[in-house]
C-alpha cells in the first residue's frame, strides 16, 4: 500500500515520534540531550510552531506540537536536524543520521486526546526504566507541568487547562494524573495512529479533517464494495 502523504496542517495538534537507529544513539549523554533540548527551542520559534510536551529516551523522541503554519511541522523536524546531528556529529566525531527513516506523526483531537498525548510522552522515560516518576526525568516536559521549573520550551495549549482555574491547580492535577500509568490499550492506540499516519479523534473531528486535508484520514474497509441489488 503507498504511503500515506503526512498532515501537517496549520492549527491542528501534532503528535511526532522519531525513532534512533541501533547503531547510532542520538544521545551519548547529558551535555548532547542539552543540546537538543536548545534545538528544540530554536527551530520551534524559527518555524513558527509551539511544543506542548516532549521527552528524550534513550531509542527516540516524542514531541506534541501546533504549527502555526501549515507545512511548519516539516520545516521544524528539518530545522532542528540540521542544528542537532551537525553538532552530535562533530563532537563525536562520526557521520550520518542517529535517526531510523523519516519521523511518524499524525494529528490528534486535543478535547478527546490531548492529556492522554501528555501522558503517554511525559511517561515515556518511566516504561523505559530510566527512572520511577515522569517528573524526575529531566529531559521532558513533565516538570514543567507539575510546577517543579518553568520550561522556555514548552507552550500550554489550550485544553490543557481544563486541568483547573490556575496553574497550582492544573500542576497538582496533572502530578496526581501522572502517578497512574496510562493504560497499555490506550499507549498502542495512540502509538499505531502516529506510526500509520492515521489521526485520533471523534468522527465529526475526522470528517472536518478530510474535507481539510483532502486525503483519507481512515483506513478502507477491506475487500470489494457490496454490489447493488
Amino acid at each position: 500500500m503507498a504511503r500515506l502523504p503526512r498532515l501537517d496542517l496549520e492549527g491542528h495538534l501534532h503528535l511526532v515520534i522519531q525513532r534512533a537507529r541501533d547503531a547510532l544513539p542520538p544521545f551519548v549523554d547529558d551535555e548532547d540531550r542539552q543540546r537538543y533540548v536548545a534545538a528544540l527551542l530554536e527551530s520551534s520559534r524559527e518555524a513558527k510552531v509551539a511544543l506542548h510536551a516532549y521527552a528524550l529516551v534513550d531509542d527516540g523522541v516524542l514531541l506534541l506540537a501546533t504549527p502555526l503554519r501549515s507545512g511548519s511541522v516539516s520545516r521544524f523536524m528539518q530545522a532542528l536536524g540540521r542544528r542537532y546531528v551537525k553538532a552530535l556529529n562533530h563532537r563525536h566525531q562520526r557521520s550520518g543520521t542517529p535517526w531510523e527513516g523519516r519521523y511518524r506523526s499524525t494529528i490528534v483531537d486535543p478535547a478527546e486526546h490531548l492529556l492522554a498525548c501528555v501522558r503517554l510522552i511525559e511517561q515515556s522515560p518511566v516504561r523505559n526504566g530510566l527512572v520511577a516518576r515522569a517528573a524526575d526525568w529531566p529531559w521532558s516536559s513533565a516538570a514543567h507541568h507539575v510546577g517543579r521549573k518553568v520550561d522556555p520550551v514548552v507552550t500550554e495549549h489550550a485544553a490543557y487547562w481544563q486541568l483547573g482555574n490556575t496553574p497550582f491547580d492544573r500542576q497538582a492535577r496533572h502530578a496526581r494524573d501522572s502517578e497512574t500509568l496510562l493504560d497499555d490499550r490506550d499507549v498502542r492506540s495512540i502509538m499505531d495512529s502516529a506510526r500509520l499516519g492515521w489521526p485520533l479523534g471523534s468522527t465529526s473531528f475526522l470528517q472536518s479533517l478530510e474535507q481539510q486535508s483532502r486525503r483519507p484520514v481512515r483506513p478502507r474497509t477491506r475487500g470489494r464494495p457490496r454490489r447493488a441489488i
